[in-house]
């Protein structure tokens, strides 16, 4: 018999493993409890509708994708974090086939704007933690950063780059790695 779920953690737990097994179709009010092994009213008591299990489901999917790791190692230079960026894509596409594509475009059971403002809130971080990485990176040369490029710019630069990327499926950090050696690198 499987254990009663007794938080909104260990749901979102589940419809993620859900989507991993039988993608994002399966995530829905009925076959969450189900797999939880609870009632639905149990599943309401978190949630008020569908619509709001699917929101926080793709919220928890975003958090575990770019989870920081223990080891803040990638985040102590550029190409160490881009790298690592590319890392979590892939290892995002792998674990969510489809996820980036069907979110940038639209989300079952969510509705267009909500879905885009989920992608946004998790995005808008990437490019600001970028920004303090280039700004305190000690191999970034003097004057590579000013007002001709700033560093706001050339992350959203990097950014634009990643989000290409993620819609090729094209997870390779090649091209982002060599621009940024030869723009910002000594």
């Amino acid at each position: 018999m499987k254990p009663v779920v007794t938080s909104r953690q260990e749901i979102l737990q589940t419809s993620r493993a859900l989507i991993r097994s039988h993608g994002w179709e399966s995530v829905g009010i009925r076959t969450v409890a189900n797999a939880c092994g609870v009632s639905i009213g149990s599943i309401y008591n978190y949630f008020a509708n569908k619509s709001e299990l699917v929101a926080a489901t793709v919220q928890s999917v975003w958090a575990e994708i770019f989870q920081p790791p223990q080891d803040r190692t990638p985040f102590t230079d550029t190409l160490a974090c881009l790298a690592w960026l590319y890392e979590r894509m892939a290892y995002g596409a792998q674990h969510y086939p489809g996820f980036f594509s069907l979110h940038a475009v639209s989300f079952s059971g969510v509705g267009k704007e909500e879905g885009r403002q989920l992608m946004q809130q998790t995005w808008r971080r990437i490019p600001r933690e970028l920004c303090r990485i280039m700004r305190a990176d000690p191999n970034v040369r003097p004057g590579a950063l000013d007002e001709g490029l700033s560093a706001e710019q050339y992350a959203e630069v990097l950014f634009s780059m990643m989000f290409c990327a993620m819609l090729r499926e094209d997870y390779d950090p090649t091209a982002a790695l060599e621009l940024t050696r030869r723009t910002l690198y000594r």
